[in-house]
C-alpha cells in the first residue's frame, strides 16, 4: 500500500514582523489545508524556510501542526542536510510523536557522487523507524540523483517514495517504468503535476497547495482517477498562479497570496524577502 499519494503540501512558516514564529498564522494555515481536502502535510521543507529556523523552533512548529491536525491527516517532517552524521543524529534523537514520515533531501553543496548519495540514504534508512521520502532537487542541491541511483535507494528499508523535482521527464519516466509497485514517485513541480500523473506518478508535494488546497487537490484527484478532462480544466485554471508564485523566489510568491487571503502575514527571514512589485502585480492578476 502506498503511504503518500494525492496532494501533499510543503507548508510555509508564518512569521511575525519581529521575525518570531506566528503560531496563530500557523494554526490558520493548518486548518485551511485540512478543510481544503489535502492528503497530507509536510512540515519544515525548504518552502518552510527551514535553513533559517533553529532546532527548538522547528520542534515547536511541528508540535503546533500535530496539535491542530489532531490525527486528521498524515504529517511528514523534513530532516535532511549535507552532513550525514548530523542527519542520522537528528532522526534518532528527535521527538517524532505524531509524525508519519520523513522528507529527506539529497545532500546539497558538497556535490557527492552517486555512490555517496546512495551511502547517505543507506545511513538515513538504517537510522529511521519511520518511512522516508527522498527528495531530488538539483536546483537547490547542486547535484542530481540519477534514475539508477533512485531505483537502488528504493530497495533500502523504509525508503518508500521519491519527491522528484529534477525537471527531467526522462529521469522520472525511467524511475516510474522500473520501480517496485509500492514505491511512490511524487512530483516536486506544481506545473508538471498533471503531466507527471499521466505518466504514472502518485501525486505532488506542492507549494501552491498552501493557498489553493481545494482546487489543487481536486485537480490531483481527478487525474489520479483518470478523469483528465476535469483535471485539465483545473490545471489551466491554476497554471497562471503556478507560474507567478515562482517568479521571484519561493516562498515569497505563495506567502504574498496567503497574506491576500488573510491566512498569514507576508513576513520572512533573511535572505528571503518579499516579492517585487512586478511579481506582486502578476500574482494579483492570477488570483482565483
Amino acid at each position: 500500500m502506498k503511504q503518500f499519494s494525492g496532494l501533499g503540501v510543503a507548508m510555509v512558516t508564518p512569521f511575525n514582523s519581529d521575525g518570531s514564529i506566528d503560531f496563530i498564522g500557523l494554526e490558520n494555515l493548518t486548518n485551511h489545508l485540512i478543510e481544503g481536502g489535502v492528503s497530507y502535510l509536510v512540515v519544515m521543507g525548504t518552502t518552510g524556510e527551514n535553513p533559517t529556523i533553529n532546532g527548538d523552533e522547528q520542534v515547536a512548529i511541528l508540535q503546533k501542526v500535530v496539535e491542530v491536525n489532531a490525527g486528521k491527516l498524515p504529517v511528514v517532517f523534513g530532516i535532511g542536510g549535507n552532513n550525514t552524521a548530523e542527519v542520522v543524529s537528528r532522526i534518532k534523537n528527535s521527538d517524532l510523536n505524531g509524525v508519519d514520515g520523513i522528507l529527506s533531501v539529497s545532500p546539497y553543496y558538497n556535490k557527492p557522487s552517486q555512490e555517496g548519495i546512495y551511502q547517505h540514504f543507506k545511513a538515513v534508512s538504517e537510522a529511521s523507524s519511520l518511512p522516508i521520502i527522498m527528495y531530488n532537487v538539483p536546483g537547490r542541491t547542486g547535484s542530481i540523483v540519477s534514475a539508477e541511483t533512485t531505483l537502488r535507494i528504493a530497495q533500502l528499508d523504509n525508503i518508500v517514495a521519491t519527491k522528484e523535482a529534477s525537471g527531467s521527464f526522462d529521469i522520472c519516466m525511467d524511475i516510474i517504468k522500473s520501480k517496485f509497485e509500492n514505491f511512490s514517485v511524487i512530483s516536486g513541480d506544481d506545473n508538471y503535476t498533471l503531466s507527471y500523473i499521466a505518466a504514472g506518478m502518485d501525486g505532488v508535494i506542492s507549494v501552491l497547495g498552501n493557498a489553493y488546497p481545494k482546487e489543487f487537490s481536486q485537480m490531483v484527484n481527478f487525474a489520479l482517477d483518470g478523469d483528465f478532462k476535469s483535471a485539465r480544466h483545473l490545471h489551466y485554471k491554476l497554471l497562471p498562479m503556478m507560474k507567478a508564485i515562482f517568479m521571484d523566489g519561493n516562498p515569497g510568491g505563495v506567502k504574498y497570496v496567503l497574506n491576500k487571503l488573510g491566512i498569514c502575514k507576508n513576513e520572512f527571514r533573511l535572505p528571503v524577502v518579499p516579492v517585487n512589485k512586478d511579481t506582486a502585480k502578476a500574482l494579483d492578476s492570477a488570483m482565483l
